[in-house]
């Protein structure tokens, strides 16, 4: 992976939030590797790009599967396809590493400011990543698919972890790669900072 540029806000902000996946730490081919294994299980291999793939980082794995349903006109059951994925995807967690130029800032900003992960993953799979890495501690709260009723593109997810930090929204600023947690970020009223890891965002 290229060194990656993006700018961040040098005041104005009493907290930061993290994405996960993508953004704060390189597993996306992981997590891509085990959408396959899940899908191929359910007799339908090839039924979900590469490309459609990361345009679709940041939602939930439930919402992903109603998603490929609708359009496909298939019956998946989100719930087999998401434990199916996420048991795929916990056989992977040696292949995720830091993305570096992230993981720096996060280190740098640790015990100085309140941070938080926000993740579309779900609790296990969130924590068993952090903790892999060895950076549970770095953060005070980590917010998951679980404990919000919407996902990504809806900002739930940012306005939970704020409110977890004790921090105002306007106060935040979020680091994200895809396209659907900008549009979360923006919409809980964020400065986000898009890092460019996959996706050439608008």
């Amino acid at each position: 992976m290229n060194k990656l540029e993006f700018k961040i806000p040098t005041s104005d902000y009493k907290a930061l939030i993290f994405d996960l996946d993508g953004t704060l730490v390189d597993s996306m081919p992981a997590h891509f590797k085990a959408w396959c294994k899940a899908l191929k299980k359910q007799g339908h291999h090839g039924v979900f790009p590469e490309d459609v793939f990361y345009a679709m980082g940041g939602r939930p794995t439930r919402d992903i599967v109603e998603i490929l349903n609708g359009e496909q006109d298939l019956g998946l059951d989100p719930d087999e396809v998401a434990y199916a994925k996420k048991k795929a995807y916990l056989k992977n967690l040696d292949l995720i590493e830091l993305i570096p130029e992230v993981a720096k800032i996060a280190e740098e900003h640790r015990g100085k400011v309140p941070m938080a992960v926000a993740s579309g993953g779900g609790r296990i799979v969130v924590e068993k990543t952090l903790q892999q890495l060895g950076i549970s501690d770095w953060f005070e709260e980590v917010v998951t698919a679980n404990d919000v009723e919407n996902g990504k593109p809806a900002p739930d997810i940012f306005l939970e972890a704020a409110s977890r930090l004790g921090v105002d929204p306007k106060d935040c600023v979020v680091f994200e790669d895809a396209r659907a947690g900008i549009i979360a970020a923006r919409a809980a009223g964020m400065k986000v900072v898009a890092v460019p890891t996959h996706l050439h965002l608008d």
